[in-house]
């Protein structure tokens, strides 16, 4: 069922999106943390799999919510995309997580590093940008957030090509280059679909700004 029963349905959409929003901030700094060797990367993975779970909740309760309501504060494709695209967020990098879990990966790479800060960036600019949809006089000034999320993205592509390059050219070994592609494929998608959260605010903010 969803939470917030005392708050009016309007508003449980921009609670609800603010507590994704902040879900994909600490999923991205726990991935963050265990890549830097700052955690355990088991312990690091059962958090990060607690936490893509409370994701998931976050967005049974927005849908929920958004077929029970008559009239909604957006467009109700552009609330269901959203609560769609913070999800895809939580999803690869959980994946990520998984992946280096399943490989007994020990140490960590310059460019899972690199790809891991930049999420952490994506999302810290997501969590800025989610109170504003309350705002409607000022949804304008979501687009700056929006902008630097696509350029944190382009930034990700740039580093994840990189790194193939160097991958392919270091070594020959073939397990090795099958495992480390699969990690930063899902790292740099999990940047991709930050950038599709920021498509999606930027079309409710050029709708009904």
């Amino acid at each position: 069922m969803p939470r917030f029963p005392f708050i009016p349905r309007e508003d449980k959409f921009f609670v609800l999106f603010g507590k994704g929003a902040k879900n994909v901030v600490n999923v991205a700094l726990e991935f963050r943390n265990m890549v830097e060797g700052c955690e355990d990367i088991v312990r690091s993975a059962a958090e990060i799999t607690e936490m893509e779970h409370q994701g998931d909740t976050i967005t049974h309760d927005i849908i929920s919510i958004l077929h029970g309501t008559f009239v909604t504060p957006y467009d109700r494709e552009d609330i269901a995309a959203l609560a769609q695209r913070l999800d895809d967020v939580v999803d690869f990098i959980h994946a990520a997580t998984e992946a280096m879990l399943t490989y007994e990966i020990e140490n960590t790479t310059q460019t899972t590093k690199e790809l891991a800060d930049i999420l952490v960036e994506q999302a810290r600019e997501i969590e800025k940008a989610m109170p504003i949809l309350e705002k409607h006089q000022q949804l304008k000034s979501v687009l700056p957030h929006c902008v630097e999320i696509n350029r944190l993205e382009n930034v990700a592509d740039k580093v994840y090509r990189a790194a193939l390059g160097e991958l392919f050219k270091e070594t020959d070994d073939v397990i090795n280059i099958i495992k480390w592609r699969e990690i930063y494929d899902l790292l740099e998608t999990g940047t991709d679909r930050c950038e599709d959260v920021a498509n999606v605010l930027e079309g409710i903010a050029l709708k009904h700004g």
